[in-house]
């Protein structure tokens, strides 16, 4: 399979990965009682969603042993270094958040449930957790596997784009109505992170961080109910739906993000 060609190897990989885990979502379906003629809930999603990432890195595992490549060349590095990278990432997809929603909340357009502040102790670990899994499996994923086998046919750029266009594409599998406002959003998101594992040197340590900052944040300020919208400016500001990316602060957010990347990116010789 050395001389295959990327599509087939990328190919390949969906099939396989999708599957494997059609069996188990149908066995996991047929457990929760699920009604095809009604939208999943979130406690019915989450065993979905999770047996779908753990079989990744198995599947991906099978095309290393075919390919003669090692997750190394994915970006996934085992050493330490990777820690303090993953710690990076966490802390600037953070403070870029808390920078978003502190502006919206000065300019109006949000405020802070104080009383709601006490749920997190008991949600943290839990979102924290998934999170790490959600964040670290797509970056291995797209980040790593898809990026890196676009870029030994096509340029950077236009592999970083395709690769970020099948990101935002996918997430429709979970949720189309809200999904489909927040693809551009999500692409841009991609591309972000194409440039957090250039800064790494082709690590995904702080492309991972980042990513699960972004997920546990987000997801703890949905389910504690921190922020509630003022109305003052419409939606498409704030984030349609609730959902950042879907509005033009959480696209702001994105862009300054990417350039405090693309800054560091610049001290790096060569892309990787």
């Amino acid at each position: 399979m050395e001389d295959a060609s990327v599509l087939v190897v990328v190919m390949a990989f969906f099939i396989c990965w999708v599957g494997c885990w059609l069996p188990v979502a149908a066995i996991t379906v047929i457990a929760l009682n699920f009604q095809p003629s009604k939208s999943l809930h979130p406690e019915q999603k989450l065993p979905l969603m999770v047996s779908l990432y753990l079989l990744a890195p198995l599947v991906l595992w099978g095309v290393i042993r075919l390919t003669n490549k090692s997750f190394s060349d994915y970006g996934l590095l085992v050493n330490i270094s990777i820690l303090g990278s993953l710690a990076l990432g966490f802390g600037l997809g953070v403070l870029s958040l808390a920078i978003m929603f502190i502006c919206q909340y000065f300019l109006g357009w949000c405020n802070w449930q104080m009383s709601n502040i006490k749920l997190i102790p008991s949600i943290f670990l839990p979102i924290l957790l998934i999170a790490l899994l959600v964040g670290g499996i797509e970056e291995l994923v797209f980040r790593g596997f898809l990026l890196t086998e676009f870029e030994q046919d096509y340029p950077i750029w236009l592999a970083a784009a395709v690769s970020s266009f099948i990101f935002a594409v996918l997430h429709l599998v979970w949720e189309q109505r809200e999904t489909i406002l927040q693809l551009p959003g999500l692409w841009l998101m991609g591309m972000m992170l194409v440039l957090a594992r250039v800064a790494d040197s082709g690590s995904l340590g702080i492309a991972w961080g980042l990513h699960t900052a972004l997920v546990w944040a987000i997801a703890t300020i949905d389910t504690a109910q921190l922020i509630t919208y003022t109305g003052k400016v419409s939606e498409w500001f704030t984030g349609k739906n609730k959902k950042p990316l879907a509005g033009v602060a959480g696209i702001i957010c994105v862009v300054g993000t990417s350039l405090i990347l693309w800054v560091c990116s610049t001290f790096q010789l060569g892309w990787y």
